[in-house]
C-alpha cells in the first residue's frame, strides 16, 4: 500500500473576474457524476488564449503528501492557500489538474459554518457534527468533550444567537476540532478569540498532529508553523515556490517582505546605499547591510534571530581615534537602544583614508515585530559627531516565537522582547 495521503498534478483554478461562480444542487451534482464520473475532481486544460477578466488562483501546482505528514500551507494573501484547501475539501471544483485523496476528509475551514442561531448549543453541536460529516454516534461519544473544551457547561440549553462571540468561536471550534478524519484540513482557525483560547486550540492542533493523521495546516502565524508542522509549502501568485522542510518554507515566506528596489532591484531591506555622505564631508556612512550570522545577505530579520549590522564608511582622510555609534527607534517613536563601539569611554578605532566597514552582531534581536529606524554617526573622544544621520534606514521585524510559546509576542502591547525567568518562592 503507497503511503501517499494526497498526490495533487497540475492543479490549477480559474475565476473569471466580475462573475460568480453558478451554484449547483446535490441533484445537479450527481447528475453531472452520471454523465460524466471521470471529470469529478479532473478537468481539462483550456484552450490557448485566455479570455479577458479571467484570474488564476491557483497554476500548475503539484506535490505529494505522505500519510502521518504535517504540512504547513503558507504564502501571502492572495497567493492561493485558501482555495487550495477548498479544493481537497471539495467545496469548489479545480479549473484544470487532478488532486487524489487516500482517506477520509475533515475541513476546518471556516469556523462556526452550520450553526443556526435559534437553537441551543447542544442542538447545534448535534447539527453542526453532522454538517461536517461525523455520524450521530460519533457526536454522542464526544458529546462532554466537546462541552468541555468549549467551556459553555452553562449555556448549553441557550440558543447560540445570545452567546457572546468568543463563546460561539469555542464551540464551533470544538465541534470541529474533534473530528476523526484520516486527512485533516485547517485554515486559519487559530485566528479567532483570546490569546488563552488560541493556544487551546494550538494544543488540539498538536494532539491531532501526534496522533498520526496527515494535516495540511494554513495559517500566517509562523511560530505556530514551526511548532507543529515537519514539512511546508509555500506558495506564491499561485504557484509551489517551494516544498521542503517547514523552515525553508518559512524563510521563503519571510524574504516575500522584501520589497526590490526598483532602481537597483536589490532588496529595500537588506542593502541602503547613501553614497551622498561621501561627499558631504571628510566621513560618512555609504552603506548599510544587513546579514545573517554567518554574514550572508538577509533580506528581512525577525525577533529572536542573531543579526549583522554592517555599516560603510568613507574616509577621506585618517582619523586616529574614533567611535562608531548607531541608534534604533520606531517609526515616529522615542530612541529604544543607543549602541556605541565606546560604552567605556575609550575611542579605539582608527580610520585610514579609503573605505571602511564595522560590524555590529546581535544576538538574539530584541525587538517585537514592527517597522524600526536605524541611525548612526562617527564621533571623536570629544563627543563631536563628525558624521550623523538620525534616520539612515527602515528595519524591518518579522514576528517569531521568541518565548518557545507557539506564538509571537503580542504588537504592539511591546516593543521589545526580553529573556526572563518566572519563579515562586517557597
Amino acid at each position: 500500500m503507497s503511503d501517499v495521503a494526497i498526490r495533487i498534478a497540475g492543479l490549477g483554478k480559474r475565476y473569471r473576474l466580475g462573475r460568480r461562480e453558478r451554484y449547483r444542487s446535490l441533484r445537479d451534482s450527481l447528475a453531472r457524476a452520471v454523465r460524466a464520473p471521470l471529470r469529478l475532481m479532473s478537468r481539462a486544460r483550456p484552450e490557448c488564449g485566455e479570455t479577458a477578466g479571467t484570474f488564476w488562483a491557483l497554476k500548475d501546482v503539484a506535490f505529494e503528501v505522505r500519510h502521518g505528514e504535517v504540512v504547513g500551507i503558507i504564502g501571502r494573501n492572495g497567493a492561493g492557500k485558501s482555495t487550495l484547501l477548498k479544493i481537497l475539501s471539495r467545496i469548489t471544483e479545480p479549473t484544470t489538474g487532478q488532486v487524489e485523496l487516500y482517506g477520509r476528509v475533515g475541513s476546518l475551514l471556516e469556523v462556526g459554518t452550520g450553526f443556526h442561531p435559534e437553537l441551543t448549543g447542544r442542538e447545534n453541536i448535534f447539527l453542526n457534527g453532522a454538517v461536517l460529516g461525523m455520524t450521530r454516534a460519533e457526536i454522542a461519544r464526544k458529546f462532554d468533550e466537546i462541552v468541555a473544551f468549549a467551556e459553555v457547561e452553562e449555556f448549553l440549553d441557550t440558543p447560540v444567537k445570545h452567546y457572546s462571540t468568543g463563546m460561539y468561536m469555542r464551540l464551533a471550534f470544538a465541534v470541529a476540532a474533534h473530528l476523526e478524519p484520516e486527512i485533516l484540513v485547517v485554515d486559519e482557525v487559530l485566528a479567532v478569540g483570546d490569546a488563552a483560547f488560541q493556544k487551546k486550540c494550538l494544543g488540539k492542533m498538536g494532539e491531532v498532529a501526534r496522533g498520526g493523521r496527515t494535516v495540511l495546516f494554513v495559517s500566517h502565524n509562523m511560530g505556530a508553523v514551526a511548532n507543529l508542522c515537519s514539512a511546508g509549502v509555500y506558495l506564491e501568485r499561485g504557484q509551489v515556490k517551494i516544498r521542503g522542510d517547514v523552515q525553508s518554507a518559512i524563510d521563503a515566506y519571510n524574504a516575500s517582505w522584501a520589497a526590490a528596489d526598483p532602481a537597483t532591484g536589490r532588496p529595500a531591506h537588506m542593502l541602503y546605499d547613501r553614497p551622498d555622505n561621501a561627499g558631504a564631508t571628510d566621513f560618512g556612512i555609504t552603506r548599510v547591510e544587513v546579514l545573517s550570522h554567518d554574514r550572508r545577505p538577509k533580506p528581512v530579520v525577525c525577533t529572536g534571530e542573531a543579526v549583522v549590522l554592517r555599516f560603510h564608511f568613507h574616509c577621506r582622510r585618517p582619523l586616529q581615534s574614533g567611535a562608531v555609534a548607531f541608534e534604533v527607534s520606531p517609526r515616529n517613536g522615542p530612541q529604544l537602544w543607543h549602541l556605541a563601539t565606546e560604552p567605556d569611554g575609550a575611542f579605539p578605532l582608527a580610520f585610514r583614508p579609503g573605505d571602511q566597514i564595522v560590524d555590529c552582531e546581535i544576538d538574539p534581536l530584541p525587538l517585537a515585530a514592527g517597522e524600526f529606524v536605524l541611525g548612526a554617526g562617527l564621533a571623536i573622544p570629544s563627543l563631536q559627531w563628525l558624521w550623523y544621520e538620525p534616520e539612515l534606514a527602515p528595519l524591518t521585524v518579522l514576528p517569531a516565537d521568541y518565548y518557545g510559546s507557539g506564538w509571537a509576542p503580542a504588537v504592539p502591547r511591546s516593543l521589545v522582547v526580553v529573556n526572563h525567568t518566572w519563579v515562586t518562592p517557597s
